[in-house]
Order: C-alpha cells, then sequence, then structure tokens
C-alpha cells in the first residue's frame, strides 16, 4: 500500500473531498494539479487540493483507489487561484470538482492556431491623452494602493472618461511587470471597446467571451496563462482563467445584473473579482454611474474607497431629460378640439407622442441621429381575443407567448413557437388582436413615419452572433443607421459620437416586477440608456422619457442624474425591511415535473428550515423564513417552480444555515430538485 494520499476536488455533484493513494514516486502530486480518478465504475477529471496523512493513519476497512493520471494537458493552478476556487465553493455551497473545469480550456493546447487576428481587430496605436483634474486625481489616489488590497469605487457620470483612467492604470501595472484584469458585462464585449484597448496596448490584450469558437477561446486562454499577453478582457467567465501575477482587476459597469450567473454556479462576478483581488493582494475598481446599492453601501461606509467623477470630460453638459405623460397624451388625443398636431398633421402610432416625433423630426433634419429603446421584443407582447378574452399562453411556461412578424407566437423563455392564427382557439370567433409593444411593431411604424431615412433593430432576435452586433456598431459610427431601435442591447457601453436624440419609448416596463430591486434596476437602467445621447456634442443631447408614472421615484431621479437621492431614499426602504445590502439573502428554488411533489418537498423544505432555526435559536435565532410561494413564474420548460426566501444578518450565519439544510437530501422527492442561490439577483 502506498505512504502518500491526496484529497481531490471531483468533478462531480460531490461537495466533500475525496481521498485517493499518489502512487508518481518519481514526481509526486502536488496541489493545482488535474487528475484523472475513479469514481464508481466510471473515471472523472478531478483536482488535487493537498496531502493526507500517511495511509496506516486512515482506517484499514476502506482501500483507498489510486489517482489514475495527469491530465498533462492542464497546467497546475497557482495557489491564490485554489485558494479563490475554495473560496468559491464554500461561499455559493458548490461542489469544488465542478467549479474547476471552468478553469480550463475546452481544447487541447497541440494543434493551435493563430487565431489571434480574427479575434482582435487591427487598428492604428493610440497615443494616451491627458487626464482631466477628475481623472487625474481618481487614477493617483488608485495607483496609491498598487502592491496591496484595496476596492475602489470609481463613480463617475455617463461620459466623465471612466475608461480612460483605467488605462492609465493599467499602463502602470505592465510597466510593473504585471498583469491586469478587466471585466465588462457581456452585452458590452464590443469591437468598440476592445479596438479601445488595443490601439492603447497593441499585441497584449487577451479576450474571453461567450461569443468566441472553442479554439479562439482555447488559443486566447493560453496566450494569457503563458504571459504572450498580459491583459485580459472579459465577462464574468474571465475570471476563471488562472493568472498568477494579477496587478489590478477592473469591473467596468459593476451594477450590471449579466455579473450574476443564475445556472449551474450562481456566483456573483463583482463579489467573486473582489475575492480574487484580495487573495492577489492587489486593488479593485468597480466603475459606474449608476452603483448597485450593495457597492455604494460600501463606499459611504468606508468599506470601499469612493473616487468621483461628477462631470463629462471637455465640461460637455448631460442630456436635457423631458418626461412625456402619456397619459395627458392618451387623453388629449380623444377630444378632437385638444388634439395635438405635429408636422405633416399626420396621425400617430399610439406608442409615440407628439414632443418626441417633434424631436426626431429635428434630429433627422440636423443629419444628426437617434436611437428609440424598448426593453420588449416583438410586434406586441401578446395576442388576445376581444370576444372571450382568450390569451395564447405556453404549453411550457406559465407567460403569454409574443407576437413577432406579425405571424408568428414564441415563448421568450423556452422558445417553443406556434403560427398565429385568426380564429380563437377557445370560442372559434375571428378576434385575435395583438396586445401591447415590442421592438418589431417600433420598426415597422418608424419606417412609415420616416421611410427615407435609415433605421436597424438591436435586440435579440436580430443579434445572434457577434459578427451581427459588429455590423451594427460601424454602420452607425459610418452613419449608415439614421434610427437605432434597440432593447437593452443598446442601452450601455456604447459610443456613437453622432446620436445625439434618445426616446424612452415606454419606461414603465419593469416599475411593477415583484421583486425589491425593481426600483434600482428602472434608474440604473433610465439613467444608462440616457447617457448614450450627446456625448460628443457640444449642444447637450436630448432625452425624452414616455411613462404613464412621470411622479415614480426612478424617474424623478433619473430626470437629474441624481443617484445619491435615489440611494438615500431606496436604502432606507431596504433597511426598513432587512433587504441586502443590510440583510443578507439566499432563495431556494424548488422544480420539479409534478405539481404535488414540488409543492411537498417545498413545504418540507419550510418545515425543515422551521424545525432546524428553532432547534439552534443561539445559532440561528435571527433567520426569517419566506415561503413556500409559487415563483412569479411559476412553471418553465414545462418544471413547476417554488421559492423560499431566507434572511439573515450576516454571510456566515446564512452559509451555515443554508449549507446544513440541504447537506443530506434524502427527503427531496424523485423527479425534484431543490437549488440554493446565494445573494440572489433574479427573483423570478
Amino acid at each position: 500500500m502506498p505512504n502518500r494520499c491526496v484529497q481531490v476536488a471531483v468533478n462531480a455533484p460531490i461537495r466533500d473531498l475525496l481521498t485517493y493513494a499518489d502512487t508518481f514516486a518519481e514526481t509526486p502530486l502536488v496541489a493545482g494539479q488535474s487528475v484523472k480518478v475513479p469514481l464508481g465504475k466510471r473515471h472523472v477529471a478531478g483536482l488535487v487540493l493537498n496531502h493526507e496523512p500517511n495511509t496506516s493513519e486512515v482506517d484499514s476497512e476502506f482501500k483507498i483507489k489510486a489517482v489514475q493520471s495527469i491530465v498533462e494537458d492542464r497546467p497546475p493552478l497557482p495557489e491564490q487561484h485554489l485558494k479563490w476556487l475554495n473560496w468559491l465553493a464554500s461561499y455559493y455551497l458548490h461542489p469544488l470538482g465542478q467549479i474547476a473545469e471552468a478553469c480550463f480550456p475546452p481544447l487541447k493546447k497541440k494543434g493551435r492556431k493563430n487565431t489571434q487576428d480574427q479575434v482582435l481587430p487591427d487598428v492604428a496605436v493610440s497615443i494616451a491623452p491627458t487626464l482631466s483634474e477628475g481623472q487625474a486625481t481618481c487614477y493617483q489616489n488608485i495607483r496609491k494602493s498598487f502592491g496591496r488590497f484595496e476596492s475602489h469605487l470609481l463613480f463617475g457620470v455617463t461620459g466623465s472618461g471612466k475608461t480612460e483612467v483605467y488605462l492609465h492604470l493599467i499602463d502602470d501595472v505592465l510597466k510593473s511587470g504585471k498583469q491586469a484584469l478587466v471585466l465588462v458585462p457581456e452585452i458590452s464585449l464590443t469591437p468598440q471597446l476592445v479596438e479601445r484597448f488595443q490601439a492603447r496596448f497593441p499585441h497584449q490584450i487577451a479576450v474571453l467571451h461567450s461569443g468566441l469558437t472553442d479554439r479562439e477561446r482555447t488559443d486566447q486562454w493560453w496566450s494569457i496563462v503563458d504571459k504572450k499577453k498580459q491583459i485580459l478582457v472579459g465577462a464574468r467567465s474571465a475570471l476563471f482563467c488562472p493568472m498568477d501575477d494579477l496587478g489590478i482587476i477592473i469591473v467596468d459597469e459593476e451594477h450590471d445584473s449579466s455579473f450574476k450567473q443564475d445556472e449551474k454556479l450562481k456566483y456573483h462576478g463583482r463579489d467573486s473579482a473582489i475575492m480574487m483581488a484580495r487573495f492577489h493582494s492587489c486593488p479593485i475598481v468597480l466603475g459606474s454611474a449608476t452603483p448597485s446599492l450593495e457597492s455604494w453601501n460600501n463606499a459611504i461606509t468606508g468599506k470601499f474607497q469612493l473616487q468621483r467623477m461628477p462631470s463629462r470630460i471637455a465640461g460637455r453638459s448631460l442630456p436635457d431629460v423631458h418626461v412625456v405623460n402619456m397619459r395627458d397624451i392618451r387623453q388629449a388625443r380623444k377630444d378632437p378640439e385638444t388634439k395635438p398636431k405635429v408636422t405633416g398633421n399626420i396621425d400617430l402610432p399610439f406608442w409615440l407622442s407628439e414632443p418626441l416625433y417633434e424631436a426626431l423630426v429635428a434630429t433627422l433634419n440636423r443629419g444628426d441621429q437617434a436611437a428609440l429603446f424598448l426593453n420588449r421584443r416583438g410586434m406586441a407582447q401578446t395576442v388576445q381575443c376581444i370576444e372571450c378574452g382568450y390569451v395564447h399562453e405556453c404549453p411550457n411556461c406559465s407567460i403569454s407567448l409574443t407576437l413577432h412578424h406579425h405571424s408568428e407566437l414564441h415563448c421568450h423563455y423556452c422558445d417553443y413557437g406556434m403560427p398565429k392564427k385568426d380564429t380563437c382557439p377557445s370560442c372559434k370567433e375571428p378576434g385575435i388582436q395583438a396586445v401591447g409593444l415590442g421592438t418589431e411593431l417600433v420598426e415597422n411604424d418608424i419606417q412609415i413615419l420616416f421611410p427615407e431615412y435609415k433605421t436597424a433593430r438591436a435586440d435579440r432576435d436580430e443579434i445572434t452572433h457577434r459578427s451581427h452586433l459588429e455590423d451594427l456598431i460601424h454602420r452607425m459610427e459610418n452613419r449608415q443607421i439614421d434610427i437605432l431601435i434597440g432593447t437593452q442591447m443598446i442601452a450601455k457601453g456604447l459610443d456613437f459620437p453622432h446620436l445625439n436624440l434618445v426616446g424612452l419609448v415606454m419606461a414603465d416596463v419593469g416599475f411593477n416586477m415583484p421583486d425589491f430591486r425593481a426600483s434600482e434596476r428602472s434608474f440604473q437602467l433610465l439613467t444608462q440608456v440616457s447617457g448614450r445621447a450627446g456625448r460628443h456634442s457640444e449642444d447637450p443631447g436630448q432625452v425624452y422619457i414616455q411613462t404613464y408614472n412621470p411622479e415614480h421615484e426612478s424617474i424623478r431621479n433619473a430626470i437629474k442624474a441624481d443617484f445619491e437621492s435615489f440611494s438615500l431614499s431606496e436604502l432606507k426602504f431596504r433597511e426598513e425591511l432587512n433587504y441586502p445590502p443590510f440583510g443578507r439573502l439566499a432563495c431556494f428554488r424548488i422544480k420539479g415535473q409534478h405539481l404535488d411533489k414540488t409543492e411537498q418537498t417545498a413545504q418540507t423544505l419550510v418545515d425543515r428550515a422551521y424545525h432546524l432555526s428553532q432547534q439552534y435559536p443561539q445559532h440561528y435565532g435571527g433567520i426569517q423564513i419566506l415561503g413556500p410561494a409559487p415563483a412569479p413564474i411559476s412553471r418553465i420548460r414545462g418544471k413547476f417552480r417554488f421559492h423560499m426566501l431566507v434572511k439573515a444578518t450576516g454571510n456566515s450565519v446564512l452559509q451555515k444555515f443554508c449549507a446544513q439544510l440541504i447537506s443530506n437530501q434524502k427527503w427531496v422527492s424523485s423527479g425534484t430538485k431543490v437549488l440554493v442561490d446565494i445573494d440572489p439577483l433574479n427573483m423570478l
């Protein structure tokens, strides 16, 4: 029997480390090494964590299986990366061996081709501009923390030049011989951003995001691990690429919800990046014009260093924001005497107000570009029978189908589709009509109103590949598009010199979502979309917000771009209800194919939670248990869904409680799953 044993995290739904014999006498296994190990009747990937005591000290009743082989294609993970993986597994209650798989590229290194040219564009080298006074102050303040862990919140209005501060900091990091990691929301990984980094640091950039092929992803991964490149720019998954010499981490648009993963490992990219910076003893910069309330609270309480940039570059003005009360518009249109008149004396579609139409006419006449934002795809939100009220719903999800192309009904959750028919399947009468509004309908109406101008639509139906978005951006930059119509895809990260009018077609979408973060998200979206207007103009850009709720707090504060006033009232509301950032939250999601079994499992989970909190009042006395209740979308892809929320005052208490609650799942009904989401963002 061998004398050495190692603990291995296996790629399986097992949270405990397993012990295996190390039979590699000449080159003993080391922590961070990838191996193949036997598990039951199969062999799985595993990650060596540490050495066990001599086998003589292990119970002799158990036969210890040997590690089968070392995976030569995978280099050992650095010590800091292992510590970070351990933290992820512990914090998010997920098997470490499954997490570790994300640290490696999809293909083998051999047979590499140079895909650098396809992934990164050739651009002219640019010279760093002189920083403004505000930029220079923030840059110097952050630079002082080089070589140690410190979190900075770079709070700058849209167009204030946060990216230039990042570039100056990265330049210093590279000169010190270290690497830099830049995380941006997936949607912001556009040619604009990558080209700007590539122009400043030619041949130093690697990128990682979901739009790459497996070969491109593999080559980009190795270029960082082999240190042929010094800067990694990527979406949240770029965190898993092992970098052992990090000098700085930057998280741009840190408030963005796409940093949170909702499937499998439910981690938050921003929070995980903060812990990575801690393990690497380097500073981290979180940038946003509309910070998350968690980060803002950390800044005003001194946990983060707050760096302010309250003005746009070159003294340019923030846009003028006009709020259009659609209730007044609809009322005025009912009476021929009060009906507003517009240029050309034409009838406008129901969704377009006279003020926004006139602004569009003036903008286009000047030769400027306009963007119309609506956070809803398709021709209409749904279709409904005017005779009996029947609404087409998805057979797999508890949600209505959306009309596309005038003739197709689609579910945006499971991709179920069916042709639209004029006859109602319930009452058999010919009365099926479109209800609501989508980007496709907006585009059709705009083409009728402005036939001589070029329009384009940016939503998930039109932009299905990164090349589509690249093409759209270049057409906007080259002024081949006059009016851009889009969803969240155009809300952030994009910078068009001639875009001077932004219209928010229906700002109310999202106000009344069953989620305590609804107001925060609405304010962020309104401010970010507004910030696209007039970024390069000497005159202020123009923003029109069409709404049925002009008195809504998100709108009142977005008009003035007043984040601090908004945060003051919103934090007060959160504190009263013990919601984050004051309390900690976990969401248990119970999913199953059978309603009765799923509901029974949910009730059993709640009963166990109450029993656990009462059994250990000294530890869990402050725990709050809410539910079970059907999820707001109670069925997706044929599976019924229930939620249970757990509130606690601190992280450690919440994690211990949740870990204890799901440590044994023998009580879970067959065909049913219980999943836990620590710090949930998506409450639907």
